[in-house]
C-alpha cells in the first residue's frame, strides 16, 4: 500500500511539476506577444508624433511665409529696369534701386553696384550720387550705427536692416564689396564725400 501511495505521490508531483512548466511556458509566450503589441504600439506612436511635429513645423513655416509682407516693386523706373527699393526712415529716403550700374540710370536715382540678388545671402551693394534730390544719398552722411534700413523686393519681400558701420575709403579700395559675409544678408551703401575724393561706406546687416 505505501508503495502505491508513493507511486500515486510521485505523479502527483510530476503532474504539479509539469503543470508548473506549462504554465511558465504559457507565461513567457502570452508576455512575448504582450511585449510584441506594446513596442510595435510604442513605434507606431513614435511614427504618429513625429509626423505630427513635421506637420506642425511645415505649418509654422507656411504660416511664416504667409506673415511675410508682401510688397509690389515696378520692374521699370523711368525707362530703367528696377530690382528693389530702398527706405531709410531716419533720412525720408524712399529710392527704386535700378538693376544696372549705368551712367545714366545712376542720375535717375541709386543703383545695384555689386552682389547678390537683394535680400539675398550676401552682400548687396548699392551705389547712389549725392546729388540734392530726395531720392539720392546726399544724407547718408546723418546716418549712424544702429538706424534701420528696409530692402524691398518682390521674391523676399520687405527686409529689416540695422547699420553697424560707417567709415570712408579710397575709390579704388574695393574691401566694402566683399562677399563673405558668413551666411547672413547685408547690405552696403556707397557714395562719394570729400569732392570725390573719398567714398562714404555704411553697411547694414539684417535683424
Amino acid at each position: 500500500m505505501k508503495d502505491r501511495k508513493n507511486i500515486i505521490n510521485n505523479k502527483k508531483d510530476s503532474s504539479n511539476k509539469l503543470g508548473g512548466i506549462v504554465a511558465v511556458i504559457i507565461f513567457g509566450i502570452a508576455f512575448y506577444l504582450g511585449y510584441g503589441v506594446y513596442k510595435e504600439n510604442k513605434i507606431r506612436l513614435v511614427k504618429e508624433n513625429s509626423q505630427e511635429n513635421i506637420q506642425i513645423e511645415r505649418t509654422s513655416e507656411i504660416q511664416t511665409i504667409e506673415k511675410k509682407e508682401s510688397v509690389n516693386i515696378p520692374e521699370n523706373y523711368l525707362g530703367f529696369d528696377v530690382t528693389a527699393k530702398l527706405i531709410i526712415p531716419k533720412i525720408n529716403l524712399e529710392t527704386y534701386i535700378l538693376n544696372d550700374y549705368l551712367e545714366n540710370g545712376m542720375k535717375v536715382c541709386a543703383s545695384k553696384f555689386w552682389g547678390p540678388e537683394p535680400n539675398e545671402i550676401g552682400n548687396f551693394c548699392i551705389a547712389g550720387h549725392n546729388y540734392e534730390k530726395e531720392n539720392m544719398f546726399n544724407h547718408l552722411i546723418d546716418l549712424e550705427i544702429g538706424d534701420e534700413l528696409y530692402l524691398l523686393d518682390n521674391k523676399n519681400g520687405k527686409v529689416l536692416y540695422k547699420i553697424y558701420d560707417i567709415y570712408k575709403v579710397k575709390p579704388e579700395n574695393v574691401e566694402p564689396l566683399n562677399q563673405e559675409t558668413n551666411g547672413k544678408r547685408v547690405v552696403t551703401l556707397i557714395t562719394c564725400v570729400n569732392f570725390s575724393k573719398n567714398r562714404l561706406i555704411v553697411q547694414a546687416v539684417e535683424v
